[in-house]
């Protein structure tokens, strides 16, 4: 167990293979003072409801941003049958909505997607215009096999190649949790947890019950790039001792990508990390910030990044003090070393499950809280590019509980952040947006 306050949802969650359950949340209880403490010197966040083209039972969003502006949407949805649709859908912020969403497109219509309330299907464009998506699906035999399929567009997502796994197919176990990047105008970069050392040693076997992860083989995070006819151009290992799913992120410095996300030592001591391709390899992986949180099992909770130039900015939750937090630091050299952290949120509220983006010259970062009702609340904050000047906004309330409210996402354009998440309405998920003046 950890060394902070029990929280039966938020310790070692066991990933169910559905979204629409709903995990038991822990008992409500008071803010701290630093939830509330952000500054009101920044004008005033106006929020407006942005009407979404996700049909009602949709989840698992993800929402990219094109090199020419346009906002990516993607969703889960039912389809006939036991058939699920990964759809998705163009937005340009300049339009007026309803009409700047082009019409839905199926990427992928299948029986096999195996799903996941932390671990979503993405979508990503490139400079040259190409599209790229990927999905979990099933494997096979134990109902945690399953692995990553990888597809492109190259007519803005009527056609879309032949899925091919990201992994050697025949692999058992459970790989996913990808972030994209773009490593050229033309060629994809992807990252992803893969269980391949588990599975040799059978570790995978006992966890039909879900990730609770501790003990055994560790997981590892490999990369790999993909040029455009979807031929594997490189493959690495990363780092071969990662938590076993927890989201990973990504950004582009002048000196090469970087991913983050959590590690894993012997001692289960469960850290952000960070690595960097230099254009020949990769860096040894280092920690953001040693915070020593110490958990037997994953939070399902990854850090996020964002880059310029050859700066880098990292947020991440941990639970390292006994009371949750999402802390952020800084790095002026492509993440060789970074600033002392800072504390963003922190209290028994806190459920983290962020998104970070650059937006103007400041950053933008989202992230989940429970009220007093047991309701959630998306919470976004607004920074200055030291992690000052801090602006909160109450973006919106949830219905949902524990794990149904999945992961929201966050984009930003211009003077306007761009949020979705999921809610659940009857027992059933639907997406929301929002809209976000600055």
């Amino acid at each position: 167990m950890t060394t902070g306050s029990a929280r039966p949802w938020g310790r070692a969650i066991m990933l169910g293979a559905v979204l629409a359950g709903l995990a038991a949340c822990r008992a409500p209880t008071a803010e701290s003072p630093a939830a509330d403490s952000g500054a009101t010197a920044k004008e005033a966040a106006r929020v407006e409801a942005w009407a979404l083209p996700a049909p009602a039972g949709s989840a698992q969003p993800d929402l990219a941003l094109a090199a020419d502006g346009d906002l990516l949407l993607s969703w889960l949805e039912p389809s006939s049958g036991k058939d699920l649709r990964l759809q998705f859908s163009r937005f340009n912020p300049g339009g007026t909505p309803p009409a700047a969403w082009s019409a839905p497109l199926t990427i992928a219509q299948r029986q096999d997607f195996f799903r996941n309330w932390a671990d979503t299907p993405h979508v990503y464009a490139l400079q040259d215009g190409s599209l790229w998506a990927h999905w979990l699906r099933s494997t096979g035999p134990g109902r945690m096999d399953y692995g990553v399929d990888l597809v492109r567009s190259g007519d803005g997502g009527a056609t879309w190649t032949m899925p091919r796994l990201v992994h050697p197919a025949g692999t058992p176990g459970d790989h996913g949790f990808v972030t994209f990047w773009p490593q050229s105008a033309d060629t994809l970069g992807i990252a992803w947890l893969d269980s391949r050392q588990k599975a040799a040693t059978g570790g995978h076997d006992g966890h039909d019950d879900g990730h609770d992860h501790a003990g055994g083989a560790a997981m590892m995070l490999r990369a790999a790039f993909y040029d455009p006819q979807v031929a594997q151009e490189g493959e690495w290992p990363l780092d071969a001792s990662t938590c076993d799913c927890c989201t990973t992120s990504s950004a582009m410095t002048d000196r090469g990508a970087v991913v983050v996300y959590r590690g894993r030592t012997q001692d289960e001591i469960r850290d952000t990390r960070i690595v960097r391709f230099d254009g020949v390899a990769w860096t040894a992986p280092r920690d953001v910030h040693a915070d020593d949180w110490k958990i037997a099992g994953c939070p399902v909770n990854g850090p996020v990044v964002v880059a310029d130039g050859n700066r880098v900015w990292v947020a991440w939750y941990t639970e390292a003090g006994g009371v949750p937090e999402v802390k952020a630091a800084m790095s002026e050299n492509a993440g060789d070393a970074f600033s002392a952290p800072v504390t963003l949120a922190s209290g028994t509220q806190v459920l983290g499950r962020l998104g970070l983006v650059r937006s103007g010259d400041g950053l933008l970062l989202s992230w989940l809280e429970q009220s007093a009702d047991d309701s959630q609340r998306l919470m976004l904050g607004r920074y200055d590019l030291a992690w000052g000047d801090a602006a909160r906004t109450e973006v919106a309330t949830l219905a949902a509980r524990g794990r149904a409210s999945g992961i929201p996402r966050l984009q930003a354009t211009a003077d306007t952040a761009w949020l979705v998440w999921t809610d659940v309405a009857d027992g059933a998920p639907q997406l929301h947006g929002a809209r976000v003046r600055l």
